[in-house]
């Protein structure tokens, strides 16, 4: 006869039953992004990243020209911030202005709408997967998803899971994608304006941007994101834009106001990215005009910074001390750059935060910053800015351009080992990522 189990061991073996369960794939698949937000929650709680203020240590102490000597001499080290792509020769850049008014509305036809839901950061997949399936690519979210955020590679999770910790996809890996994965051409630049945007919708072609996307978090102060847009129509009459917004539900053909569009573009330097067919790249030059030169656009950027600076207020100027960092980093002008990412910082620590976060995911997504102090030689800004951000601003150090400038800078002051372990971690993140494989073979190791 069996023995009747004592009161006393339910909770262990209940306890026990539901980790077997949970481990399940069908269930762990469902559940493992769940259980990955409350533990984020639970951390943010404790220790809220909003907080978190990276201090800049060091004077520059590089002249403007042996920075950018340091910089070219070195400059196979890096990831270009913007486009990597090599453009056929196009025709000569001309002024962005057409010579016929453009029509007062555009609605795109043949748009098919990719939302990003029962995913994980899925933003970059969805918005470039609605990109060329405009034009007639036949692939899926996930097929994009496959080359630029694999995941750690783990045959012990399902593909989902293995690329749950990369937060983000940068614009110039999306654009790598379209130019060498499909038939099809991209370009990202800088600096756009909404009177280009309008211009290319007139003719045809679908714009997506990237963008600040403010909402309320889970304790009701607002929040800010970063966000990837599909643009596909204007329309004066009601001042706005017609997108495509893969996060929210609904998210097809929804009205993004001219004066909130601007607003969350500038909070990454009016960066653009166009989807095209090779065909069409000559009518793309050709609207795009000086655009077509990523000098030119970046100096343009540069300007509208310059601009903003002088023009807005608050919380938006960070952003556009942040932009003057950015477009200086585009010219490779690292001196300058640093100093205005100073700037931005010493002002971020400002922050109005009475009902706002501070934005505290800036450098999950964009990483200017480190190729301004890298290549000022403030390695121990690198360092103290990627430890900020690994340990303060997420739940995880899982951001693999993080690790990979720490790796950097922590070569160049002597700490090789810790390089090493930084470029290893990248890879459990972004299996084969080529920087880290790179850095690991420069240094005689496999990855």
């Amino acid at each position: 006869m069996l023995k009747k189990i004592k009161p006393i061991w339910y909770i262990p073996l209940g306890l026990l039953l539901a980790i077997g369960i949970y481990f399940l794939p069908p269930v762990h698949d469902r559940l493992a992004t769940r259980v990955d937000l409350l533990r984020t929650r639970i951390i943010y709680f404790f220790k809220p990243p909003s907080e978190a203020v990276f201090t800049p240590g060091q004077e520059n102490p590089l002249t403007i020209e042996t920075a950018l000597a340091t910089a070219r001499a070195e400059i196979a080290l890096t990831l270009t911030p913007a486009a990597t792509a090599t453009l056929k020769p196009g025709p000569t850049p001309s002024p962005t202005i057409t010579s016929t008014p453009l029509p007062g509305s555009v609605t795109l036809p043949g748009v098919v709408y990719v939302d990003q839901h029962e995913r994980w950061n899925y933003c970059g997949p969805a918005n470039i997967t609605m990109a060329l399936n405009f034009w007639g690519w036949k692939g899926n979210r996930d097929d994009v998803a496959r080359v630029v955020k694999p995941g750690s590679g783990d045959p012990r999770k399902s593909f989902i899971e293995q690329g749950l910790p990369d937060k983000n996809v940068m614009p110039y890996e999306l654009v790598d994608y379209v130019n060498e994965e499909t038939e099809y051409r991209a370009l990202l630049r800088y600096g756009g304006d909404m009177n280009l945007i309008k211009s290319l919708l007139a003719s045809g072609f679908p714009v997506i941007i990237e963008k600040g996307y403010y909402e309320a978090d889970y304790t009701g102060k607002i929040d800010w994101l970063g966000h990837y847009l599909f643009t596909t129509g204007y329309d004066d009459t009601k001042g706005g834009f017609i997108v495509q917004d893969a996060y929210l539900k609904p998210g097809k053909n929804l009205l993004s106001p001219y004066p909130e569009y601007q607003d969350g573009w500038r909070s990454f330097n009016y960066l653009f990215m166009v989807v095209y067919p090779a065909d069409s790249e000559d009518e793309v030059m050709d609207i795009l005009g000086n655009y077509t030169d990523e000098k030119w656009a970046a100096q343009h950027a540069l300007e509208l910074a310059n601009k903003e600076i002088t023009s807005v207020t608050g919380n938006n100027l960070f952003f556009a001390w942040f932009n003057k960092g950015t477009s200086h980093v585009a010219l490779q002008e690292y001196v300058d750059a640093a100093t205005a990412y100073d700037k931005a910082f010493s002002l971020y620590s400002t922050w109005d935060i009475a009902k706002a976060n501070r934005p505290f995911r800036m450098m999950w997504y964009q990483t200017g910053p480190y190729f301004a102090y890298f290549y000022s030689q403030r390695y121990q800004d690198v360092i103290n800015l990627a430890d900020t951000t690994l340990n303060d601003t997420i739940s995880s150090p899982t951001l693999e351009e993080s690790l990979l400038w720490r790796g950097r800078a922590y070569y160049q002051i002597g700490n090789t080992q810790a390089a090493v372990d930084d470029y290893y971690a990248t890879l459990k993140i972004h299996k084969d990522w080529l920087p880290a494989v790179q850095a690991l073979q420069d240094l005689g190791l496999q990855p």
